[in-house]
């Protein structure tokens, strides 16, 4: 089914998403909550962050959960991207291959911290590109 693009929200609204999976991530373990949901929604964050971005620059994007697929959206309209950035790539993993029960290895909390990391850096980077109105004239942009 097609996307009707005029429906689909505001970059502001998938910010505040994003804002929100940061933090149900960021809130204290409880026993029966696992690595793996809060990883989810570390990798969610980064993914609604990045759809926001791409909806303020007008750049059409899939909706899937690969964010190496939408920072190469970023990349091929002129955005260069940080290191930090790049590496919310991995966090697909989360969205896919640990979202549900399987041959997996277990995350662990190191990994969540990582990937809360990650997530986070990507919110706030997005959130300024935003926030500054990144276009082509910006200083992250390519020549």
């Amino acid at each position: 089914m097609p996307v009707d693009w005029d429906e689909i929200g505001t970059s502001q609204e998938w910010l505040k998403r994003a804002k929100s999976n940061l933090t149900r991530a960021r809130q204290p373990k409880h026993d029966d909550v696992i690595w793996e949901d809060l990883c989810f929604d570390a990798q969610q964050a980064a993914e609604k962050s990045i759809k926001a971005l791409l909806l303020f620059l007008g750049i059409q994007f899939r909706f899937v959960h690969d964010i190496a697929e939408l920072l190469t959206l970023l990349e091929n309209h002129g955005l260069i991207l940080p290191e930090t950035i790049k590496a919310a790539a991995e966090l697909t993993n989360y969205a896919v291959e640990t979202r549900y029960p399987g041959p997996t290895e277990p995350v662990t909390e190191e990994e969540f911290k990582q990937a809360f990391q990650i997530a986070e850096a990507v919110f706030t980077w997005c959130e300024a590109k935003i926030k500054n109105g990144a276009k082509e004239d910006d200083p992250n942009m390519k020549k």
